[in-house]
């Protein structure tokens, strides 16, 4: 599993965002910053797992990563983590429908948080390695259970 998922990070050097929104650079060092914020804040498999992987769907996609991310991760990781990336641009895209999102609210809110505050040029990251080792320690991370991830909310 560790190796499927450092792919998937390492998918994103080199990919290059829309500077206006994102001035830290690539797409790798966004995703990193951004589990860096999650990790000083939670020990949260679920949390940990969709900030690392909340943009991998860029490596194919551009408006669309976060469903196509979420496509890539099925089956990969717990049903919940795939479910937060799919919706982690709901509170940007539309704030009125991701407000009714149930119990996942504030799970949605802290990785937009997160999502917003990984754009900081220069800032200090984990090695891709790093990252992918802490939320491969979380076996929790990859409980596939068989309920429909739609019922989160």
């Amino acid at each position: 599993m560790h190796d499927e998922l450092l792919d998937l990070v390492l998918a994103l050097d080199g990919v290059r965002q829309d500077p206006k929104y994102h001035p830290e650079g690539d797409a790798l060092f966004h995703t990193l910053q951004v589990f860096g914020l999650a990790l000083a804040e939670t020990r949260d498999p679920i949390l940990l797992g969709a900030a690392l992987l909340h943009d991998v769907g860029k490596a194919q996609a551009g408006s669309d990563h976060d469903e196509v991310g979420a496509d890539m991760l099925g089956g990969l990781i717990h049903p919940r983590a795939v479910w937060l990336v799919r919706h982690h641009l709901d509170l940007l895209r539309n704030p009125r429908r991701a407000r009714h999102r149930g119990r996942e609210i504030g799970a949605l809110q802290q990785l937009r948080r997160w999502d917003l505050g990984g754009r900081r040029p220069g800032a200090r990251v984990l090695s891709p390695e790093e990252a992918v080792s802490i939320v491969c320690d979380f076996p929790a991370l990859f409980a596939l259970d068989d309920h429909d991830p739609e019922d989160l909310v």
